[in-house]
């Protein structure tokens, strides 16, 4: 990894005018360890309408919000507690019940992402998604609403019984069928992207840069994008998880061009023909701009986001999915239980 030097740039005002690291190519030097976690949704609450910013005043309301209600469910189980009741289990946050599983599959302990929303361009944004205007998703359309409607006959509600079996093939037939976050292929929210976003844990990006590749290294799963710069992509049938990067330099800010992805993305609604735009520059020498637009024949139009990736001491560690990990068996041995309960209960015509 290049040696940075310290210059200074060119800013726009004279709180921005701080030194900023700089690579030895006159590039500025994007490497460092960031702690992406917010607060700040990837969509616009429904309760902000058309308010793309909160008064500071809001956004401490906002921050308590979330504070009071994770500290609730922080506090320490009760080792005597019985099983969770029929239909799941309660939970303090109301935004972390799908999380919970319905039974009690994550609290407070688990969770990591951020205590405050964040400020860019002196704003507290109400969310990442800054087009459409409303910052929120755009519609699907045919194509992405066909998908997401087999998607939902697919994936039906646990009922704790085989409803898949009078199909002839069930969610739970084989490890691929199941989901790529839970077969560890990839981390789940697009955390490692593109378009790379903030999930519930587990938020921190190593980037490390040369003169012509930029790594970004994710803490969740094990994921490590390589972006090759001032480089062409590969053919369109080479295809990968996270895609095909390249990056070239617009001024001091590092635009990435990422496509060839497989037919399955991070990004949930993400087909084979997405094409993601990065732009990374420096904000300060402890702040990262991060942007990005996508465009997919899933949506209608192409959205955009931005948000601040700030730096951190904190250390990236392994994030070891599978050692350990026997759930995804469970799952599997667990389906084919209730698919002999549904067989002999046929058979004894229950």
């Amino acid at each position: 990894m290049m040696k940075p030097v310290l210059v200074f740039l060119a800013c726009l005002t004279a709180a921005a005018c701080a030194e900023i690291p700089v690579a030895t190519s006159e590039k500025p030097d994007l490497s460092g360890t960031y702690n992406i976690a917010t607060l700040t949704p990837l969509q616009r609450p429904d309760r902000f309408g058309d308010k793309a910013a909160l008064t500071p005043e809001e956004a401490k309301a906002f921050e308590d919000y979330w504070a009071n209600n994770l500290a609730s469910d922080f506090e320490p189980s009760d080792p005597d507690r019985g099983a969770p009741e029929e239909g799941g289990t309660d939970i303090f946050v109301p935004e972390l019940e799908g999380a919970a599983g319905g039974v009690g599959g994550y609290n407070a302990f688990y969770m990591e992402f951020g205590d405050t929303t964040f400020m860019l361009d002196g704003e507290y944004r109400t969310s990442i998604i800054t087009t459409p205007d409303n910052g929120r998703l755009p519609k699907l359309s045919e194509t992405g609403m066909k998908i997401a409607m087999d998607a939902r006959t697919r994936i039906q509600e646990n009922t704790g019984t085989a409803w898949w079996i009078e199909k002839g093939v069930g969610p739970y037939d084989n490890p691929e069928n199941r989901p790529l976050a839970e077969r560890c292929l990839l981390g789940f929210g697009s955390t490692a992207g593109p378009p790379a976003l903030p999930v519930m844990y587990n938020n921190l990006k190593r980037i490390v840069q040369t003169d012509n590749h930029l790594i970004i290294v994710n803490e969740m799963n094990h994921d490590a994008r390589i972006v090759r710069i001032d480089e062409t992509h590969k053919p369109g049938d080479i295809s990968s998880w996270l895609g095909d990067s390249i990056g070239y330099w617009d001024g001091d800010t590092l635009v990435i061009e990422t496509r060839n992805f497989r037919e399955s993305t991070a990004l949930m609604m993400g087909s084979a023909d997405l094409h993601v735009t990065e732009r990374i520059s420096r904000i300060d020498e402890n702040t990262l701009r991060y942007q990005f637009t996508v465009n997919d024949p899933n949506w209608v139009e192409p959205w955009s986001g931005e948000y601040p990736w700030p730096a951190t001491e904190e250390k990236v560690f392994e994030y070891a999915c599978h050692e350990g990990n026997y759930a995804l068996g469970g799952i599997l041995r667990g389906a084919r239980l209730l698919e002999e309960e549904a067989l002999a209960a046929d058979s004894s015509g229950e």
